[in-house]
Parts: structure tokens; sequence; C-alpha cells
């Protein structure tokens, strides 16, 4: 850990206004700790949120931050990231932000391998809107808008990303704060598009995918001798629908990020501010 920088660091002076025991808490606080492990501080952070119980999360860290539309974080990430190469970027969303609306974005910034992580909050609800079935509910998880169930198979967005291309795969459990936190930092370690699925439980809507159920069923692939380098067991496990997994599912050692395969650098993206618009600074302000 950089020893000027703590992850406390990263706490704004927003409290959350998350439901008591939401797994969005261990959540950020595992992101915030591998933000700073990896040596990086609030002034080289730029946190993109999307929308729903997730979208508030740029309020809640001491960074800079955008909360962008809904779904189309990713797109907003990516251009930061073009914009100021420097910068450590976050993307944060949830599972009815990245695998609904904006499953597209999440396809095409999977394939850019722009280099900047994407942490996704999958409580397998829509939480914001007060509990209704996500693109990863069960086929049977019962709401008040699908009183029978969504009766469609959930989207696995693991087997999305590999399909897609992904660099870097992996999954985690808000609540197993140290293992959170070291999948994070590899995610922001990794040179390219760092996808982590977090199981951050709904203590308020989902009464299926709780704490004690992942507790029960998670497998920790750090304890077995599985090989996160094997695209063809990648496969196998992003594909077993008879286990939750936890840790690095793949990761291509040899990933080149967007920005080395463009010859893109710092220099060549640097905002001219001296030609901005006369007043922009004050309508930034204004709206954010």
């Amino acid at each position: 850990m950089s020893s000027q920088v703590r992850f406390t660091d990263f706490k704004s002076d927003k409290q959350p206004t998350w439901c008591p025991g939401c797994g969005d808490f261990g959540t950020m606080n595992g992101m915030m700790k591998a933000l700073a492990e990896t040596g990086n501080d609030p002034d080289n952070t730029f946190v993109v949120a999307g929308i729903g119980c997730s979208g508030k999360i740029g309020t809640y860290m001491h960074s800079y931050a955008i909360h962008g539309v809904h779904g189309r974080a990713l797109p907003v990430g990516a251009g930061v990231k073009m914009a100021n190469p420097d910068l450590e970027v976050m993307v944060a969303g949830g599972d009815g932000d990245g695998y609904s609306i904006g499953a597209g974005h999440f396809v095409h910034a999977v394939r850019r391998n722009v280099d900047m992580s994407y942490v996704v909050m999958d409580n397998r609800i829509y939480g914001l809107t007060k509990g209704q079935a996500s693109p990863t509910s069960r086929e049977d998880f019962e709401t008040s808008t699908t009183p029978e169930g969504p009766q469609q198979p959930p989207v696995n967005p693991l087997a999305l990303a590999l399909a897609s291309g992904a660099t870097f795969i992996a999954q985690s459990f808000s609540s197993d704060a140290l293992r959170h936190q070291e999948i994070v930092q590899k995610a922001i370690e990794h040179d390219g598009f760092g996808f982590v699925n977090v199981f951050s439980p709904c203590v308020t809507f989902n009464d299926v995918d709780t704490y004690d159920y992942f507790r029960d069923s998670l497998v920790d692939l750090q304890e077995t001798d599985y090989d996160p380098t094997d695209r063809d067991a990648a496969k196998e496990k992003v594909l077993d629908a008879d286990k939750e997994y936890m840790g690095v599912l793949y990761q291509d050692e040899e990933s080149v990020p967007y920005e080395d395969t463009h010859g893109l650098d710092s220099n060549m993206s640097q905002i001219d501010h001296e030609g901005a618009p006369e007043g922009a600074m004050d309508l930034v302000r204004e709206f954010y």
C-alpha cells in the first residue's frame, strides 16, 4: 500500500443511504482498499457509476466521479480513459444496469479491452425500484411483477464476457472482505479490461440469494489447482450451472490494452484547457 494513501482517503463525507446489511457496503470497501493497495489516490482516480442502488457509489467515494445514464457507464468510462490514460478508471454498476439496458455496451467494452476495471454489484434483483426480477434472477424467482418467476434463464455474465473476448474475468463475494479486495486488486493491476462480478446480496428484496446461500455455495478457485490462464478450463467453469465460483476465472497474461494497440498516450490526449469554452466549468458545477 502507498505510504501516503489509506483506503479511508477514498471515503467521502456523504453517508450511504443503502439499506442496513446491503452487500454494496462490502463491495465499496473492497474497491477502496484495492485502489489504495495498488498505489492510487483520489486525485488520480475516476469512478463512473450507472443507475440503481450501485449508482450512488460515486457519491460515497472521494475521487473524481460521474453518475452516468442508465446502462451507459462503460462508454463514459472508456471516454475518460481515452481523454486521460494516466487516470485510474473504475466503473461500477449493477446487474440491471450492466446486463440489461447496458448489455450492448458491456460486450463492446469487453472486446475493446480498454485498461480500466468494471465492478458489478450483482444482487439478482432490481432493488432501487423495489424488487423486480433482474437479468440474473433465477428462472423461478417470484416477485410482485413476476409472481411465477421470469420463466426464462438468467443471463450468464461470465460466459458473455468470455464469448466477447474478455482478457480478465473474476467473481467475488462482498462479505468475504479479504478475497473481494484481492480480486478487485488483480482486476486493477491487469493490463486491459478487468471485469469483476460481485455477489452483493440485497437483504430487502431478495430472500433467496442471501449471505448464507453464498457462504454455503461458493467454491473458491484459489483453494483448488485451477489455472486461470487456461481458456478452455475457464469455459468449463463459466458454463457450470451447478456451482457458484469465486476467484479469477480467466486472465490473458499476454493482454495488450486498447491504448497500446492504438498508439494512444497521455501526450496525445491532453485536453487544451486554454481552449475550453468560457463558463464551461460553471456549467459543469451547475449540473453536478
